[in-house]
């Protein structure tokens, strides 16, 4: 059974996390004493319905607020599919929340107020969505029952999206009308909308198509782990652990080791345990060499006539996630997938206003939420690709090395 993994975004009380205890209620995915927390918490609402965003919502200061002021994940799955759902803050502030959420997604639900359509948040939402290439948008029109249910307002919330969804580049777009709180569309088709033909939103998560989003074309494996047992049984075995990235690995395949470039053949690839002819992407595997070679964590495994760029230096796109700012000369540690350099920034080339996506050139820092766009040194050639071409082998994180905490979220290119 597959997984989706899927983000909801919207501006403040758009109804997100409504609509995501909303999914798991009606999918029967709440243990009972979940659903017992919050009927107790429930009580001084004054029409006694449960309030399903108490779900998501974790934290008893936010509910004090009102807001959601985290990424909160939730997990449920039907007999067709398992999910796992981030729920983003709406805030400007709470960009690199948002950031955080997406950069596994496959998908972003988008939740509009039909009373006020595509507003500055929806924007800005939408330009992240479009930044971090997540190939499928649902744009759930919400609280229709608070406009009567109109078609009218649902396709002029359309018309004005569209425009934004041909700006941004966005391909793959579904428009569901929905009212969380009362449960219409989201799991069963609802009689409220006779004039939408389309399928309610869980049956949309279950059925959207997620094997072309993986790349089966450029083979990547990133070493994890070095299996050497060393006993009698397993006296001469050596394996390399990880996941297969992106790609097919067969036995026999000529392949390259990243960064030394040295060559050898698999000759044998094992999944829990059993040998198999192949591997194909997100499975976890033990690759086997013919030839001894050096091989250790952080080296990549490529077939030798399908290989990624090998830089010490390329540019990025980075959300910025730390207090402290980010400034050329500061040096942190740049991890992409198990491998890990130092590295400093050389240049800031823009600061990109995500509302207008206009570039704002040569800034001389980035604070807390900011996305710009810089050029990063390292001290060894790393091997990647272009995020835009392979996310899974493109994307990276900035480590401060003091405190070891994650302090920018990075989309690579190369120079040219």
């Amino acid at each position: 059974m597959d997984i989706l993994r899927f983000i909801t975004a919207g501006s403040v009380d758009d109804g997100k996390s409504t609509l995501i205890g909303r999914l798991l209620y009606d999918s029967k995915s709440i243990l009972i004493d979940q659903l017992e927390a919050i009927e107790k918490q429930s009580k001084n609402r004054d029409s006694g319905e449960i309030d399903l965003a108490l779900l998501t919502d974790g934290l008893r200061a936010e509910r004090e607020q009102g807001i959601t002021i985290d990424v909160a994940y939730k997990y449920f799955s039907t007999p067709k599919r398992k999910f796992i759902i981030a729920d983003a803050p709406g805030h400007i502030q709470y960009t690199r929340n948002m950031v955080t959420g997406a950069s596994n997604a496959a998908l972003a639900i988008i939740l509009i107020d039909a009373r006020n359509g595509v507003v500055e948040q929806t924007r800005r939402h939408s330009a992240i969505v479009s930044l971090l290439h997540i190939p499928h948008v649902v744009v759930a029109v919400n609280k229709m029952d608070l406009v009567q249910n109109s078609p009218d307002v649902f396709n002029n919330i359309l018309i004005d999206y569209e425009k934004v969804a041909r700006n941004l580049g966005l391909k793959d777009v579904k428009y569901i009308p929905i009212s969380a709180i009362n449960g219409d569309n989201i799991v069963e088709k609802s009689p409220n909308f006779p004039w939408y033909s389309g399928v309610p939103l869980l049956q949309y998560l279950e059925e959207v198509e997620l094997e072309s989003d993986v790349n089966l074309t450029d083979p990547r494996f990133s070493v994890q782990y070095v299996i050497r047992p060393q006993t009698e049984d397993l006296h001469d075995y050596r394996g390399y652990a990880g996941k297969v990235i992106s790609g097919i690995y067969r036995k026999g395949d000529r392949v390259a080791i990243l960064p030394s470039g040295l060559e050898t053949t698999l000759s044998r690839i094992e999944i829990g345990g059993q040998e198999v002819e192949e591997a194909f992407a997100q499975q976890s595997v033990v690759l086997h060499l013919e030839d001894d070679i050096d091989v250790s964590r952080g080296d990549m495994i490529v077939k030798s006539d399908n290989r990624p760029q090998q830089s010490q230096e390329c540019k990025a796109v980075i959300c910025w996630m730390d207090s402290k700012p980010l400034k050329p000369g500061n040096k942190y540690l740049l991890q992409i997938n198990s491998t890990r350099v130092k590295s400093v920034i050389r240049e800031i080339h823009y600061r990109l206003d995500v509302n207008t996506l206009k570039q704002e050139p040569q800034p001389e820092k980035a604070a807390l939420n900011d996305i710009i766009e810089a050029t990063i040194k390292t001290a060894t050639p790393i091997a990647f690709d272009d995020y835009d071409h392979l996310r899974q082998n493109g994307g990276a994180i900035l480590i401060d090395e003091t405190s070891n905490v994650t302090v920018g979220a990075c989309m690579l290119q190369g120079l040219n």
